[in-house]
């Protein structure tokens, strides 16, 4: 089945794992950089996975997206991103910033930039993916959609306390982000704004 074949009607809990988190695995292999999207509970969530990502020495650079001010916070998601990992170690000089973006298509196309006056696009072989695991699969398909498809994703997802591939069905809060997101993918694929993609049924 293709997610254009999805009723965001009818969707059941096997429709949502499937689309959400089926496949949405790390596939252990290195990159050129690690790009995280940006949000709210950035620096709690998704920044550990991409320090271990570095310390691993999975890639040498970090791309923290996200130009967002949440709340009564002074800088917008990618600095403050930038401001922890340095807090953790990583040094600024292997820390790449944009904050322009403000949703999910804004990450990706504002990153190609940034990545672009680093390392020039048609070098870049592969990027090593963080966000929220429900949040992965729309931001693995705008990747695919806009950026040059020579460039390989491993995607590292980082799972919150609600809404992760084994737990998004215990509670009303992730039931309900799990079928937004899940809604949110179904429509740009029918409006032609992400590529369409098989699921396992």
């Amino acid at each position: 089945m293709y997610i254009s074949e999805l009723n965001e009607s009818k969707l059941t809990d096997a429709h949502l794992e499937s689309l959400l988190f089926t496949g949405v695995e790390d596939d252990n292999q290195n990159g050129d950089c690690i790009v995280v999207a940006g949000s709210s509970m950035a620096v709690q969530y998704r920044l550990p996975k991409a320090v271990e990502l570095y310390r691993q020495g999975r890639a040498g650079k970090i791309l923290f997206s996200g130009g967002v001010t949440w709340g009564a916070k002074n800088h917008p998601e990618a600095i403050e991103l930038k401001n922890e990992a340095m807090a953790l170690g990583i040094p600024e000089e292997d820390i790449l910033t944009e904050t322009l973006s403000r949703h999910t298509l804004e990450n990706v196309l504002a990153s190609l930039l940034v990545l672009d006056r680093t390392f020039h696009l048609y070098k870049i072989e592969r990027l090593i993916v963080v966000t929220a695991s429900y949040h992965m699969r729309r931001l693995h398909l705008t990747m695919k959609t806009y950026m040059p498809d020579w460039i390989a994703f491993s995607l590292c997802p980082a799972d919150d306390l609600l809404t992760g591939k084994n737990n998004w069905f215990q509670t009303e809060q992730g039931r309900k982000r799990a079928f937004a997101e899940a809604v949110k993918i179904i429509r740009y694929v029918k409006q032609g704004a992400l590529v369409d993609e098989k699921i396992t049924e």
